[in-house]
């Protein structure tokens, strides 16, 4: 019987270290998204700004020699517009090849950079109720983390 207990002992003292670990790591996590959310409404103009000129540097890179990875993405993402005298392909209402080359009259007014943070601020409720689920979810598995760790010392101390 006494051994039993003891390999009892050993298997909750096993598991109470796995619990322990995963509300550690669990934490950290759930800190380093609160702070960085903290930092980003904290820094939104500067943000945006390096950003918009991040994206401008980009773009005279657009189709030289080398930079394909960096073609292709302006092609997908379609950010703002710096040069009046050519613009990513898939800034074109009908896409052709080649034709941020020439034709301004085909291609978008709006710039992309701006039509994509007017889309985010028109759905801020969405990406904070995104937010906020996770933020609970992830709070329930500290809790519930938190709540077997103490079972399992408890039991430690009635089974020893």
């Amino acid at each position: 019987m006494a051994r039993a207990c003891l390999q009892a002992v050993k298997y909750l003292m096993f598991a109470f270290n796995l619990l322990f670990w995963f509300f550690l790591l669990l934490l950290l996590v759930f800190l380093l998204e609160a702070t960085i959310a903290i930092l980003f409404f904290a820094y939104t103009d500067k943000i945006d700004r390096y950003a918009q000129q991040d994206l401008k540097k980009g773009l005279h890179l657009y189709g030289t020699q080398g930079n394909v990875g960096l073609t292709n993405a302006w092609s997908i993402i379609q950010t703002d517009v710096y040069n009046a005298t050519r613009v990513p392909d898939s800034c074109c209402l009908e896409f052709s090849e080649s034709c941020g080359l020439h034709a301004p009259g085909t291609w978008w007014k709006a710039p992309c950079y701006e039509t994509v943070k007017v889309w985010l601020q028109e759905n801020l409720l969405a990406v904070g109720i995104f937010g906020l689920c996770t933020a609970l979810v992830q709070i329930l598995g500290l809790t519930f983390a938190m709540t077997m760790y103490c079972q399992v010392v408890k039991a430690d101390t009635y089974c020893a």
